[in-house]
């Protein structure tokens, strides 16, 4: 569930980053954060308010359960794709924003498992990092908890959400080109390494 929201109801609006689009400079620039934040992750939001319009149901679920239940809702597969990408778009970039949010708390609970699970911080970070560089395309790198509650790594296309696998996403990267092409051009790996900088709560 995303860090900041405890359940994300209709209508859907953009969240206020909490920090300025300049904070997270240098390792990501100003102009990206203002694109990414006021034009896609609004896009995604307007879309996915417009598509369930159509579905009043729908309207008194939590986005994550929304997610979670897509394939079984009885509602048309072309308005599924609609909420698949842009409900996972804006559950996505809700997280993602928080993740580099400078005033979020290192959760020392967090790193502990990852330590468990991976052995360090740094060996976590490793496989993620090539998890993230090694996808193909546009999508996300996810540490995310599975069914039993275990950490997972792995990558998902487009907008995709773990929520999708019956999963809860804890860490996600996005690697869409639109994240970071301004400043690093098709370097995606000097971005991933940058990012690294602006992950608070690790």
């Amino acid at each position: 569930m995303c860090r900041r929201e405890v359940g994300m109801k209709y209508p859907y609006t953009l969240p206020e980053l909490g920090y300025g689009y300049d904070a997270l400079e240098p390792y990501i620039d100003e102009q990206t954060m203002i694109i990414h934040h006021t034009k896609h992750h609004q896009g995604y939001v307007d879309k996915l308010n417009k598509v369930l319009e159509k579905y009043p149901d729908l309207q008194n679920m939590d986005l994550e359960d929304i997610l979670r239940n897509l394939e079984s809702l009885n509602i048309e597969d072309k308005d599924k794709v609609q909420i698949r990408n842009n409900g996972g778009g804006h559950i996505n970039h809700t997280l993602f924003w928080d993740i580099m949010n400078p005033n979020t708390q290192a959760d020392e609970s967090l790193k502990s498992e990852i330590e468990q699970k991976f052995d360090s911080v740094d060996n976590f970070k490793k496989e993620f990092s090539t998890v993230a560089l090694s996808h193909f395309g546009s999508g996300w790198a996810y540490l995310a908890r599975d069914e039993k509650g275990d950490l997972q790594v792995y990558s998902l296309p487009n907008q995709d959400s773990p929520y999708l696998l019956g999963h809860t996403p804890v860490i996600g990267l996005d690697v869409w080109e639109h994240a970071y092409y301004l400043k690093y051009q098709n370097r995606r790996a000097e971005y991933i390494e940058n990012w690294w900088n602006v992950v608070k709560i690790l």
